[in-house]
């Protein structure tokens, strides 16, 4: 289709409907406008109404293109927000961060902790009626650790028996890795020492089984329609890339098929052109990407919306090996010349601002880890550095992900490392796969991200900066941390456990400063009164299985 017809096209949409006059543009700049056009037009055409096909459909926006399905290479929540809808693990998560039983009916947890072995369901099928077994798991996990996989979330199974020999290339032998499927519906996991946390990592996405099969079969295109199978409560149904993916009801799924019988997610980057079609009654579901800053402010007393706290904190990144930044001071005077209470006030979400990694709610958190903001200090810092003036200071761009409520933080960081240090920095944004792309082929020497847990304890933030975390962007290396956080993962007593991720919280958030803590998120959402059974976890973990559509739209 023409860019000239489909300019037509939306002008006739938006005489009809109530969207914004703005939705009449060149969509070849705004692309998420174009999506939004075309969900009009659907909508207008469609025969669906509340006693037809679309009365049993929930309609969602996830803002971006999932960079992979595969659940060993993607790191990211847009991504893990439909795997974790099509796939379920050994265990699943309650909403009170418990973990209840899944594709295993029931585990044993053995050797003081060391061994587990899982007892898997009988009645557990893939999506094309195959039969799930414990080998699917094993495969999968095996997968996870092989090296020519490149997955970022290797780490998770580093405290499997040879685990972490097996994923840095230290051993070869497979079968030294304690995994094994015993039989068909028995998984054994041997751990090298016990960890209070494991049964966690079972529950997330990584730790999904996988078929060989399909993997081998489906080659780089095993996560398409067409070749991919689930074995949670749905399936892969379409995937028009940058556009929307289809997911609908999985009739094999152990639990019973959903209620709902598909789910659209939409790929809609700007926030106030899907907000617009919240307002519209196009979209049931709105969260943080649909959500402009404004908007939050102007719906707070409406019975449609929620705010939530989140255990998924902020920061700034530094590359440790890219100059100024391999010099500690300048990243101290940089985190001590930023004002976080201003991150709140710009957003207006209930956000906190704090300057520690570790958040408040999680054993081992202190105020006093973190460096105040001190620009009398900062200015000192970085005149020790060789930089006794801003215009000294080398040209230094800051990478982050394009989308509305970042850009509005990330300028007032620039503006603030003006004001109180002299140092001009310049703001670059990609689109959030090419971000992501960017920061795993050789990350800047200043960007912007978020982390949030993975699951609720303090080690899943520890994690993330130790040498051999995929996920650690700084390329910061720090033998003690490693130790310390390594030691802190097998320790039994919590008041010691609690006292060694202090220790490490302080070493990153202020005495080496790879990172510059900024603020702990909230999540906010709107949800139409006709939708029914959606819940938002600390973990901001989004399960619809459970959601109903009731009455008419």
């Amino acid at each position: 289709m023409s860019w000239q017809i489909l300019n037509t096209l939306t002008k006739s949409i938006s005489r009809a409907t109530s969207l914004p006059t703005g939705f009449r543009t060149d969509w070849r700049k705004q692309p998420g406008m174009l999506l939004a056009a075309l969900i009009s037009l659907a909508t207008l055409t469609s025969c669906g109404s509340a006693s037809g096909p679309e009365a049993r459909t929930l309609r969602i926006n996830i803002a971006n293109e999932p960079p992979s399905l595969d659940w060993h290479v993607s790191t990211d929540s847009t991504s893990f927000d439909v795997v974790s809808n099509l796939m379920i693990g050994l265990t699943q998560y309650r909403n009170d961060l418990s973990c209840a039983p899944a594709c295993a009916e029931s585990w044993d947890i053995l050797d003081n902790g060391k061994r587990y072995v899982f007892h898997l369901r009988k009645d557990a099928k893939w999506s094309d009626g195959k039969q799930l077994v414990a080998g699917d798991f094993e495969y999968a996990w095996l997968r996870l650790l092989d090296p020519r996989t490149g997955g970022p979330y290797a780490f998770f199974l580093y405290d499997v028996e040879n685990g972490f020999e097996y994923n840095t290339g230290k051993i070869k032998d497979v079968s030294k890795v304690g995994v094994h499927a015993l039989d068909d519906c028995t998984l054994e996991v041997r751990l090298k020492k016990p960890a209070s946390y494991f049964i966690y990592l079972t529950a997330i996405c990584p730790s999904y089984p996988m078929r060989k099969d399909v993997v081998e079969k489906g080659g780089n295109r095993w996560t398409e329609p067409e070749h991919m199978v689930s074995n949670g409560p749905f399936l892969l149904k379409d995937w028009k890339h940058e556009y929307k993916i289809d997911v609908e009801a999985n009739p094999h799924f152990f639990e019973g098929p959903p209620s709902i019988d598909r789910i659209k997610m939409f790929m809609i980057p700007e926030q106030a052109t899907a907000f617009a079609l919240y307002e519209n009654d196009q979209l049931d579901f709105i969260d943080n990407r649909s959500f402009p800053t404004p908007e939050v402010y102007r719906n707070r007393e409406s019975p449609e919306y929620s705010n939530f706290a989140l255990l998924r904190n902020n920061y700034i990144g530094f590359n440790v090996t890219k100059p100024p930044f391999t010099d500690k001071r300048v990243r101290r005077a940089f985190s001590m010349a930023i004002d976080r209470t201003v991150f709140p006030e710009i957003l207006r979400r209930k956000e906190k601002p704090t300057s520690t990694w570790l958040p408040s709610q999680m054993a081992g958190y202190s105020k006093d880890s973190g460096l105040p903001f001190d620009p009398v200090r900062a200015k000192a810092l970085l005149a020790e550095a060789g930089y006794t003036s801003g215009r000294e200071f080398p040209k230094v761009s800051v990478l982050y992900p394009t989308r509305e409520d970042t850009r509005l933080v990330m300028e007032a960081v620039q503006d603030q490392l003006k004001r109180n240090l002299g140092v001009k920095v310049e703001l670059t944004n990609y689109e959030w796969k090419v971000y992501l792309q960017a920061l795993r082929r050789d990350s800047p020497p200043m960007y912007r991200a978020s982390w949030g847990a993975d699951y609720p304890d303090p080690e899943t933030f520890m994690n993330i900066f130790t040498t051999y975390n995929g996920n650690n962007d700084t390329k910061w290396k720090n033998a003690d941390y490693d130790k310390l956080v390594s030691t802190a993962a097998a320790e039994q007593d919590p008041a010691k456990r609690a006292d060694m991720y202090r220790r490490a919280d302080k070493m990153i958030s202020s005495d080496e400063a790879p990172i510059i803590p900024t603020y702990l998120s909230t999540q906010n959402v709107m949800i139409k009164p006709w939708v029914k059974g959606i819940e938002i976890n600390p973990l901001d973990l989004q399960f619809f299985k459970e959601v109903t559509i009731e009455g008419g739209r």
